[in-house]
């Protein structure tokens, strides 16, 4: 939508919207610059004040993946002329619950009214200059790791169905909940220059991002299938629960990968395309600051799975799936 604008030619806007990264990073001096970032969506889960944490915890996300620390948040909401105050006031205090546990400010919000129900945050935070996290830096022999697994969109569309069970809906509704702060915060330990390339794994899908961080990068990247960890009973929901967001993202994305190497079941294929609702960090980091990487993570209770690696460019490829 913003491919056709012109380009800011301030210098101190140091990432924009032309590589497709989680938030904008504006300079302030030499030693801070300031992260910005907007998302909102439908509900996702029935429970509001559930459906509040995570929209509280998808917008956040964005600053962790560039590296940054969120410092204040204003609420965007839509609701119907004669929604209830009640569940409006839950989606609100849930929303609440997840900035107080990243230490975020609420600084205010603004409302209209819609048809359909819509919550979610701009989000600005901080970042040292010299240590943002971007899509565009992915290198040869990179290793990628992933923080959290995947299948949120298939199990969204089922609850919504009533076609799961209360255990798979709650596993999802727990991953969603879960900021990426401690990922970050872990990360943030390692040498500067080891992390080459950050984002998260939201509305495109693992193989959407994976894209983007390819293209803004000139590398391909290559996932392994089966090393890509999936939400309790997400699996067993593809076939019937799909939603719109997976198909798309398949039509839209699939030109640029290469499946002819992999074995996998086709229903894991298509969770590598399922729409993500606060996902995890994709990360490409240095070869040799993985052991480092994965042992940060893990003390900071946060699994990190090693999916694939960062290989040579390609003129028509961007991710190639094993």
């Amino acid at each position: 939508m913003l491919g056709n604008l012109p380009v800011s030619s301030d210098k101190r806007v140091l990432v924009d919207y032309r590589t497709a990264d989680d938030a904008g990073v504006y300079r302030l001096d030499d030693r801070r610059a300031l992260v910005q970032t907007v998302d909102f969506f439908t509900p996702v889960v029935d429970d509001p004040f559930a459906y509040g944490r995570i929209a509280g915890a998808n917008a956040l996300s964005d600053i962790y993946a560039m590296g940054g620390r969120p410092l204040t948040a204003l609420a965007i909401a839509a609701f119907p002329k004669d929604a209830d105050p009640a569940i409006l006031s839950t989606i609100f205090r849930g929303g609440l619950q997840a900035l107080d546990e990243a230490g975020v400010a609420l600084m205010g919000g603004h409302t209209v009214q819609d048809q359909e129900i819509k919550f979610g945050y701009a989000v600005t935070g901080e970042v040292d200059p010299a240590r943002i996290w971007t899509n565009a830096g992915a290198r040869p022999g990179d290793r990628l790791l992933l923080t959290k697994a995947v299948g949120t969109g298939v199990i969204a569309t089922a609850i919504k169905f009533d076609r799961t069970s209360e255990t798979v809906a709650s596993g999802a509704t727990a991953s969603m909940v879960q900021l990426n702060r401690a990922a970050a915060e872990a990360l943030a330990t390692l040498p500067d220059g080891v992390i080459h390339a950050c984002t998260d794994v939201t509305g495109f899908g693992i193989v959407g991002h994976a894209t983007e961080m390819a293209r803004a990068s000139g590398c391909v990247l290559a996932i392994d299938v089966e090393s890509v960890p999936l939400l309790d009973g997400a699996l067993e929901l593809v076939d019937r629960n799909t939603p719109g967001g997976g198909r798309t993202n398949h039509e839209h994305f699939s030109a640029g990968v290469d499946g002819s190497q992999c074995g996998a079941d086709s229903r894991r294929v298509q969770l590598l395309y399922d729409p993500q609702t606060s996902g995890g960090l994709l990360v490409a980091i240095a070869a040799d600051a993985l052991v480092a990487a994965v042992t940060a993570l893990t003390r900071a209770g946060v699994a990190a799975h090693q999916v694939g690696e960062v290989v040579g460019p390609s003129r028509d490829l961007a991710v190639i799936l094993r």
